[in-house]
């Protein structure tokens, strides 16, 4: 009985695939060797310790609807689109050795005649008109009995809208969280222009194949046609969740000011596990005191445009006579949290 398991997503929802990918590894036996391959429409994708008020610019996901979706690794924030391939290796200990799904990734590429090397922590780079490229990066994760090394192939990504999504709108932000590291990449079909999803799939898997002399069947899996996995349900709601993907981030500082005509604002939030432990404003307006009455409201709230509106709503009714400020001074502070 072969020791090998293939999957194949179907689906493009990031948080599908990588809860798939979580209970899979959870669930495992570590005498198991898996592969699962896998795409993700538009999305950015940040590591476990990552902050994403200061890797994205939020604001702009919201507009484009493009979605946030924390991995469970470590690294840096990515923007995958369906010019990506992602792949997970898999593997029991003391087996699991990301240099042996490098070199299968390396063997994969050159049987499509594409020369490349690893370079750094965990990147494969080509060399293009005399530039070395990335065109692939990697993340890991390791338990006690197992590990995997999971990463994207940039095929044909639309590599001018990293700046649009991974350049945060100038926040005076002091983070305990890692920032990426951004790196010249470069795009497969640059080499191999009939590069395809499904050449790359296929090359990766006899690749696979070939290093451990054995063969299996794939797996195709989707909201459909889910394998046996236990907790599946909740793993998902987990990976779907504002309370993973934003209520994860690292302690951070946020300031914002701005000028009105009726005065000058200043905040001051503090932000422990995406809700605020501390709100303080300042202003020289003539009249501080619903400000005052804000700042000690937004002590506890989740740190999110939603929970914030409630109380500028609130507010608003408290103090008709300044409602027009209150509302010029809420439109500009939802819009600065986005």
């Amino acid at each position: 009985m072969t020791s090998l398991r293939l999957l194949v997503s179907q689906s493009n929802d990031p948080w599908f695939n990588l809860a798939v990918e979580d209970c899979i590894f959870r669930q495992m036996p570590t005498t198991q060797r898996v592969l699962f391959l896998w795409q993700n429409a538009e999305t950015i994708v940040i590591g476990r310790a990552q902050n994403p008020w200061k890797e994205c610019n939020t604001r702009r996901m919201a507009e484009d609807h493009i979605k946030l979706a924390r991995r469970s690794s470590g690294g840096g924030a990515v923007f995958h689109d369906l010019g990506n391939c992602c792949f997970t290796f898999m593997a029991g200990k003391p087996e699991y050795d990301k240099s042996v799904s490098t070199a299968i990734i390396l063997h994969a590429l050159a049987s499509l005649g594409i020369s490349a090397e690893a370079s750094g922590r965990n990147d494969i780079v080509v060399n293009v008109a005399g530039d070395v490229r990335k065109i692939s990066g990697s993340a890991y994760r390791e338990t006690p009995d197992r590990g995997f090394h999971h990463g994207t192939f940039l095929m044909n990504a639309d590599l001018s809208r990293l700046a649009d999504y991974l350049n945060p709108d100038i926040k005076k932000l002091q983070a305990k969280g890692i920032s990426s590291v951004r790196s010249r990449v470069a795009n497969l079909i640059e080499l191999m222009p009939d590069i395809s999803y499904a050449k790359i799939c296929d090359a990766v898997t006899q690749s696979w194949f070939a290093y451990y002399q054995d063969q299996c069947q794939p797996e195709f899996i989707s909201p459909e046609a889910l394998p046996d996995l236990p907790g599946f349900a909740e793993q998902f709601a987990k990976q779907s969740s504002w309370e993973w993907n934003f209520g994860q981030a690292p302690d951070f500082s946020h300031l914002l000011d701005q000028r009105f005509s009726w005065g000058g604002v200043e905040i001051h939030f503090d932000i422990e596990r995406g809700s605020i432990s501390r709100c303080q404003i300042f202003t020289d307006s003539l009249n501080p005191a619903p400000l005052e009455t804000l700042a000690a409201r937004l002590s506890g709230v989740i740190y999110r445009p939603e929970a914030v509106a409630a109380q500028l709503t609130r507010l608003e009714s408290e103090y008709p006579q300044q409602q027009a400020e209150l509302a010029q001074l809420g439109q500009w502070l939802l819009a600065s949290l986005r």
